[in-house]
């Protein structure tokens, strides 16, 4: 009941893989996980909506779609569909609002903020408190006194992981709207803890190295 499909970086031509898929949503039961990331999702779903496929037929949940690739879509066929972020420019709270609006002012009324926009925003706004606890610039102490550190992004509270760089975020489920945003559909309750490490590489997962630091090997 599984078909898996793979494609190269800048693929563009997804005809066939299509209409495989057109075969296997025959059946009216059936959904798509999509982790086709950067410019090749361009023609994928232009090529589901060619082949008359649409969200009621077989959702698609995508893992690299976000409001900036929306941009350079023909969003109506994809209205429906489905993905998966930390961070949403439809976040409704005063914080959003008023980082969405000076992005905006600053850089174009049609330009749009989306997860790794957030991301990069409040990762420098991370470092610099970690400097600033740490009081050094230096490397390896500003990485120390990031763990842990609790911080407010535009997308709501953040926080580092104890004893690595990743970080503890809420996990949204979006539908594609007509206007390239997302109405966000489910919510995780609070902050998710990264699985930063794969236990088939890691055995002892999180486990701390002796400096603090992620443990290497």
């Amino acid at each position: 009941n599984i078909i898996e499909e793979y494609t190269p970086f800048h693929h563009q031509d997804y005809q066939t893989i299509v209409g495989k898929i057109k075969g296997f949503a025959a059946s009216g039961d059936a959904c798509v996980l999509s982790t086709i990331n950067g410019d090749s999702n361009v023609p994928f779903y232009k090529e589901f909506a060619n082949q008359g496929l649409t969200s009621a037929d077989c959702p698609i949940m995508a893992f690299s779609v976000a409001e900036d690739e929306l941009r350079a879509m023909d969003v109506p066929p994809l209205v429906g569909h489905l993905a998966a972020w930390n961070y949403y420019q439809s976040i409704d709270t005063p914080e959003n609002n008023a980082f969405v609006k000076a992005f905006k002012t600053k850089f174009g009324d049609d330009r749009v903020t989306d997860d790794p926009i957030e991301a990069a925003y409040f990762g420098v706004h991370v470092w610099a408190a970690a400097a600033e606890k740490a009081g050094s610039v230096d490397v390896d102490k500003v990485r120390e006194a990031v763990y842990g550190l609790e911080f407010d992004s535009p997308g709501g509270k953040k926080k580092m992981h104890a004893s690595n760089q990743h970080t503890l975020k809420p996990v949204y489920i979006g539908e594609i709207l007509k206007d390239g945003q997302f109405r966000i559909v489910n919510a995780s309750e609070g902050l998710v803890s990264p699985d930063s490490y794969s236990t088939y590489l890691h055995p002892d997962g999180n486990v701390p190295a002796p400096t603090g630091g992620p443990k290497k090997e």
